[in-house]
């Protein structure tokens, strides 16, 4: 049986003022609109709280070429036109040429829906304004086919933004808003166990240590996330990189064994290599 409010999963771990965020805009019937930095699980989010609560879930990912009506509905009007030409009798009916969005396949949903709208920052500015008075009243006019398509139950809306731009201050009102703050070091913890259930303890302590050494270097370009620190412990133990490598005192001599999955461009690779030599200068053994 399906939970009525969302506490999280076996498989995602969500703070307090997340799981309460969640359902605060579930009760106020809102959008809720998730900002965070990448690999904060603000895309996973949506997922989790469709398995929690045992809804089905409807996912719209956005690029920058995506348009407003395409959630909605498109009209193929190259293929009628390429029907027409072959002679194919469904060309009479303009219906068959309707292809269903995921906001009207979200709408038709025959229990209450997660529907996702992911990355909406990506597409133009214009976006989710195009998208309010859908969103607002549950229903959108299909003007090929002169029906009106409503809602069968309001869908629980997660909307995500990596920050690329503004959102119009019409679309933050309708809005329920959330910042996921990146893991402090006991929350990674279990976000780690939950990937890694038989992980020893002085491993595992180690590489957080190393972890959040990195990601407080000043002026690096992009932060390890969390999807990145997984990918680095897995490789810990494929290598079997014993912990006494990642000790504090020994990251200072070198930058951290496997880098590669944890710092991802030339810059923040040379920046550390920098520091490494100044504190070696600094520090000499």
């Amino acid at each position: 049986m399906a939970n009525e409010r969302f506490t999280g999963t076996d498989s995602y771990i969500a703070t307090e003022d997340l799981t309460m965020a969640v359902n605060a805009a579930v009760t106020l019937q809102r959008p809720i609109l998730i900002k965070g930095e990448p690999g904060t699980g603000k895309t996973q989010l949506a997922i989790e709280v469709a398995q929690s609560l045992g809804r089905p879930l409807y996912e719209w990912h956005i690029k920058s070429t995506t348009k407003a009506q395409q959630g909605l509905y498109e009209y193929d009007a190259v293929g009628r036109l390429r029907d027409s030409q072959l002679g194919e009798d469904k060309v009479h009916d303009i219906a068959n040429y309707i292809v269903r969005g995921k906001v009207w396949e979200a709408f038709e949903s025959e229990q209450q829906p997660v529907l996702l709208i992911d990355e909406i920052d990506k597409a133009d500015i214009e976006f989710p304004n195009d998208l309010l008075q859908e969103l607002d009243r549950m229903e959108f006019y299909v003007y090929e086919t002169k029906k009106l398509i409503s809602a069968r139950h309001r869908p629980i809306i997660v909307i995500t933004s990596n920050n690329e731009k503004e959102l119009p201050d019409a679309f933050l009102r309708r809005c329920f808003f959330h910042y996921i703050k990146f893991p402090d070091q006991a929350t990674m913890a279990k976000i780690v166990d939950v990937h890694f259930p038989t992980l020893k303890k002085d491993l595992l302590t180690e590489a957080l240590n190393a972890f959040y050494k990195v990601r407080d270097v000043r002026g690096l370009k992009k932060k390890p996330s969390t999807s990145e620190l997984l990918d680095w412990i897995k490789l810990l133990l494929a290598e079997d990189i014993p912990p006494e490598a990642l000790r504090s005192e020994n990251s200072r001599s070198a930058i951290p064994p496997l880098y590669g999955a944890l710092l991802k461009n030339e810059q923040d690779v040379h920046l550390f290599e920098q520091l490494v030599f100044l504190d070696r200068r600094s520090n000499p053994q």
